[in-house]
């Protein structure tokens, strides 16, 4: 007779969240939708617009499935907390503003390997205008490092031996950690069937907003990494600046990066230096 497999190991979900009311209960159905074993923990960082009690009831209506930690802190913080409190060998990250198709962690754990980061596929739901645009990656090892911790799974041994997010970053935090996941010599596995959808900005002030500040945390990532811009395709991301908003997005981003730059950053982030 043929030996019986292996069981899937338990996923920790972790998720953070600050007022995200309007989301928070569409991710929490679309997370009680995915295949088990699995936990949700979720770190509150102070909402104050009813997100809590939304998650406090979907808590009573689903028993055992989710755990409310409510603590202030940054996103990387607020993760970092969440996978302390997991017991998951396995942590897979989605973010607030954001549901996941049903086939989400069936489809993570097909790829799942002691020595591999998995991300699946993010797919924007909002402005088309908007969400067509795309990631201005960066190579590491022959390995894309942008893939976004809302839709990102660790293995734990290897999140605990990183030393899980740097939360001295205001955005790029997950782009730091796959920096040093690669380093480190894991691979990055990208698993398109692992789909993950956002919700866009509500507005295009907000869009800019966020533009701003991915700018200032790439060159958070400069500090602390060096000069990356070998690693980046300039001459596609110039050409892809193809209409009004992409290149109102990019100018938002250098903002950020100059911003960052007149301020003198933070001499703690340099070369080196471990989470």
């Amino acid at each position: 007779m043929g030996s019986n497999p292996a069981p899937d190991p338990l996923v920790s979900v972790v998720v953070t969240v600050r007022n995200e009311a309007p989301h928070i209960g569409q991710l929490l159905e679309s997370l009680a939708d995915q295949a088990g074993p699995l936990e949700v923990v979720l770190v509150d960082a102070e909402s104050r617009d009813g997100s809590r009690e939304i998650v406090e009831e979907f808590v009573a209506k689903h028993p055992g499935l989710v755990r409310l930690i409510e603590r202030p802190c940054s996103r990387g913080a607020g993760r970092n907390t969440g996978v302390r409190e997991a017991r998951g060998e396995w942590v897979a990250f989605i973010d607030g503003d954001c549901f996941a198709d049903s086939q989400w962690l069936k489809q993570l754990r097909a790829s799942f390997s002691k020595t591999s980061v998995v991300a699946g596929r993010t797919l924007t739901v909002g402005k088309p205008r908007y969400g067509t645009l795309e990631r201005v990656e960066l190579y590491q090892q022959g390995f894309d490092v942008t893939y976004p911790s809302c839709n990102l799974a660790y293995p734990r041994a290897l999140f605990d031996r990183l030393g899980g997010f740097d939360p001295r970053f205001v955005t790029a935090e997950d782009i730091d950690l796959n920096m040093r996941a690669v380093a480190a010599g894991a691979t990055i596995v990208y698993t398109p069937d692992a789909i993950v959808y956002h919700h866009m900005r509500g507005n295009f002030v907000r869009f800019l907003y966020q533009a701003f500040w991915n700018g200032y945390g790439r060159k958070q990532l400069t500090e602390k990494h060096g000069n990356l811009w070998g690693r980046y395709r300039v001459r596609q991301l110039i050409s892809g600046q193809r209409s009004v908003i992409a290149w109102a997005r990019l100018t938002a981003a250098v903002a950020g990066y100059v911003t960052r730059v007149a301020t003198g950053g933070d001499r703690r982030l340099g070369p080196g230096i471990a989470s």
